[in-house]
C-alpha cells in the first residue's frame, strides 16, 4: 500500500527521482528520524513504499529554502 504525504508540491515525481530518507539526510544535514517526522507532519513531500519512506532531492531543497526558525520554541503559557 502506498501512503502519500503531499507537501507543497503535489505532483507525482518519477520513480527515478526518489531517494531514501537516509540519502535525504545526507543532503540536508538532518537525521533520517527528523525527516520522517517532517514527512509525517506533511512538512516535506514523502511517500511510503512497502516499509520504507522516500522523498526527492527537490522536496528537500524546497524545505531547506523555507524560512525556518531553529531552536527552542517559546513557551505558550496560560
Amino acid at each position: 500500500m502506498t501512503d502519500q504525504r503531499p507537501g507543497k508540491n503535489t505532483d507525482q515525481p518519477n520513480l527515478k527521482e526518489l531517494i531514501t530518507l537516509v540519502e535525504a539526510a545526507r543532503l540536508s544535514g538532518f537525521t533520517g528520524r527528523h525527516l520522517w517526522k517532517l514527512a509525517s507532519e506533511n512538512q516535506i513531500w514523502a511517500v511510503k513504499l512497502g516499509r520504507n519512506w522516500f522523498t526527492t532531492a527537490q522536496a528537500v531543497k524546497e524545505y531547506l529554502a523555507k524560512n525556518r526558525k531553529p531552536g527552542p520554541k517559546p513557551n505558550k503559557g496560560p
